[in-house]
Order: structure tokens, then sequence, then C-alpha cells
């Protein structure tokens, strides 16, 4: 009957380890932003729509151009992230809008093509100071207080 028990015991636990680790193995989905699908950008014609009839098609835009007010910005974004890893990225669009002073549509497509890939540096910013031993860190207030300054 104990062996049977333990068995039993075994079984569960087993069984619960192994929930736990595929269900570890299930990534986590994000989206951010506004991801505009195809329909949505066929949608917008060059010279006829104005900035309230993207507004009304497409929402309000992610982002604006920061030098040009006339150019709007959709950026979405989907991620995977795989446990402890650093999440991927599965799908990216930027679609950009243009607009003359009028505020009519100049141009509408997307600008994946034309992104600039800046690596990111893994390097400290270099700060000066004094650059301290262990022992010097555990003995530098030595001598430093003056115990009879405070009695008179």
């Amino acid at each position: 009957m104990s062996i049977l028990k333990l068995t039993k015991k075994s079984f569960l636990i087993a069984s619960a380890v192994s929930c736990l680790a595929i269900s570890a193995c299930t990534p986590t989905v994000a989206q951010r932003g506004n991801t505009l699908e195809n329909y949505q950008v066929d949608e917008i014609v060059a010279n006829v729509h104005t900035r309230s009839d993207v507004l009304r098609l497409l929402g309000s835009p992610t982002t604006q151009a920061t030098f040009d007010e006339n150019i709007w910005y959709y950026i979405g974004r989907t991620t995977e992230k795989h446990g402890i890893f650093d999440p991927e990225v599965v799908e990216e669009r930027v679609v950009a809008v243009a607009f003359n002073e009028e505020g009519v549509v100049t141009y509408i497509g997307d600008i994946d093509g034309q992104k600039i890939d800046v690596p990111i540096s893994d390097d400290s910013t270099p700060t000066h100071g004094n650059e301290l031993t262990v022992m010097q860190q555990l003995l530098g207030n030595v001598g430093r207080f003056n115990p009879t300054s405070g009695k008179e």
C-alpha cells in the first residue's frame, strides 16, 4: 500500500513539474502601438483625403515628425518573449502620412526599408574620482572621527 501511495505521489509531482515546464516554454506576446492593416492604408488616397479623414480612418498617429508637424507616423510592433530571454520582434510596421500646408495627404506608405540599425554600445561612461580598494574603503574613516570635540 505504501508503494502505491508513493507512486501516486510521484505521479502527481511529475505531472505538476511537467505542466510547469510546458507553460514556461509558452512565449509572452506583446503588441505595442498602432499596427495598421493593408486595407486601412489602401483607403487613404493622396491628393484627396485630409487630416480629419486620416484621423477618422486610421485613428490618431503614434507620433509626429520632430521638425515637421505635417508628417505623421503610425508605428506598430509585435514581440515575443521566451522565458528570461530578451523580447524578439516578430512583426513591425511603420507607416508615414505626409500632408501639404492645406492639410491634404501628399504621401502615405511604409518606411520600413529606410530604417537605420543603430548598434547599442555596452561600454560604460567613464566617471572621474578615486578608485579605492576594498581595504581602503573599509579603513578609510579610521582616524577621521574626533570623539573629544563634543565634550566640554
